[in-house]
């Protein structure tokens, strides 16, 4: 042990005796542990970012929007005209009635579709919010229980709507947070009164606080849920607004051209969980048949599986991770190819300083291990450096690119690591060199 610690002294004094030269050789380990500890720090963020989403959507989801036929069939007639020369307008047949997206469409996917585990129905209002004299923009969402089950919506006081409220449309509703801090900074909400539109709700819960992004809801095209007041769907259709109830004027006004763009969808969205992830393309497939059959072969519906494309994002995320892999090992490799070069001169410098040490008593382990010690010291001295610079770099991509990072401790844990093994592996070679010195022609050497 006291050989091996003399052995460690001699290589600090020489790589303190050549402090430049030291630094110019750990400049590559430097550079890739840098790059590992950005490239970590991104792929964990990236995929931190994934999890995040996926709280907020849920998994084994199906979104379905309804959407208007002009909104999707206006740009293909455009494009086909465009291409064809010839006017839309002429020779145009009239498009079939469709009864929208309907709370019978929910009955039928539940009848028809064995995987499903949820189903919940969505009708959102705008409206005016009305309490104690302020007044506010909002939204009023007709919304069952399974709403809050599938977006994770857990309450912070009061109860969620009971079988009751739905059979008789009761003017009852659930708020989230924002609503209470508004309307309800210095009092408790519970039981109060509040006006949407023309109707007053008594309010029989409220919900926890939903952290997220703004840039997390604009990607997902998620509502901030904190900002709605949630009614059960028949108290939405019985006292706000059924489109689903028609005339004969909006039947014209639906074969017309210029009156076609009014909403005339029961639901304005249909969210499905699947009972496994496997069966969610398979379900999707199934229930576009059905909608597609139940609207008259009118596609006035837009079918999402956003688990789906969040995994895809995430297989694109893993290959941009692979590159930057790549790039930081290069960057090791290189480092410690450096090092190595700068340890055989070395040796090539320090020749008469082997061969004194030999004469002396020193044997051949004695020489790998203080070259050893010197290529290891080097690359972990650049191993702290790059752990710094990595850190700063993650945090820099983080504020100015606008792309999270994640630094975790296993990541500075798998840096040393690799910057202590470049210093080994690469070292080696150089150390066994000057072992195998002559020490009569060591000493020779000017």
């Amino acid at each position: 042990m006291q050989r091996i610690l003399f052995n460690f002294l001699l290589a600090m004094e020489g790589v303190n005796a050549n402090r430049l030269r030291s630094f110019l050789t750990a400049l590559g380990i430097i550079f890739g542990v840098g790059a590992v500890i950005a490239m970590l720090a991104i792929g964990s963020g990236a995929k931190q970012a994934i999890l995040d989403q996926m709280k907020l959507i849920g998994t084994n989801n199906i979104v379905i929007e309804s959407v208007l036929p002009s909104e999707i069939e206006g740009e293909t007639e455009e494009a086909e005209a465009t291409s064809t020369g010839t006017d839309t307008g002429q020779n145009e047949e009239k498009k079939p009635y469709s009864p929208g997206l309907t709370l019978d469409d929910v009955s039928a996917i539940a009848a028809i579709l064995p995987t499903a585990e949820r189903i919940s129905p969505e009708i959102i209002l705008s409206t005016t919010v009305i309490q104690s004299g302020k007044q506010r923009k909002g939204r009023c969402v007709g919304v069952s229980n399974a709403f809050f089950e599938l977006n994770r919506l857990p309450l912070a006081e009061g109860s969620l709507v009971h079988d009751a409220h739905m059979e008789d449309g009761a003017a009852v509703c659930v708020i989230g947070k924002n609503i209470q801090k508004q309307f309800f900074s210095q009092a408790d909400p519970l039981g109060q009164k509040i006006k949407c539109g023309n109707t007053w709700l008594t309010i029989i819960g409220i919900l926890e606080d939903r952290v997220a992004t703004k840039s997390n809801l604009q990607r997902l095209g998620i509502r901030d849920y904190n900002t709605d007041i949630y009614v059960p769907v028949t108290t939405a259709l019985l006292r706000f607004k059924n489109r689903a109830l028609i005339n004969g004027e909006d039947l014209e006004e639906r074969w017309d051209d210029d009156g076609g763009d009014d909403n005339y969808h029961q639901l304005d969205r249909l969210v499905i969980r699947v009972d496994e992830s496997k069966k969610l393309q398979a379900s999707a497939d199934i229930i576009a048949r059905v909608l597609k059959r139940r609207h008259r072969d009118m596609i006035d519906f837009e079918i999402q599986v956003p688990e789906l494309l969040l995994e895809q994002e995430q297989k694109t995320q893993d290959t941009f991770n692979l590159v930057l892999a790549v790039i930081a090992g290069i960057s090791l490799l290189v480092g410690g190819i450096g090092i190595m070069n700068i340890m055989l001169a070395s040796v090539l410098e320090r020749i008469k300083e082997i061969g004194v040490r030999r004469s002396l008593g020193a044997n051949r382990i004695d020489i790998v291990l203080q070259f050893l010690f010197e290529a290891v010291f080097i690359s972990l001295i650049g191993g702290i450096i790059g752990v710094l610079i990595g850190v700063f770099a993650a945090r820099s991509i983080a504020a100015y690119a606008e792309i999270p990072t994640v630094v975790s401790f296993w990541s500075i844990v798998l840096s040393f690591g690799v910057a202590a093994s470049v210093g080994l592996v690469f070292g080696i070679f150089p150390a066994q060199k000057a072992a195998k010195q002559d020490p009569i022609k060591a000493l020779r050497s000017d």
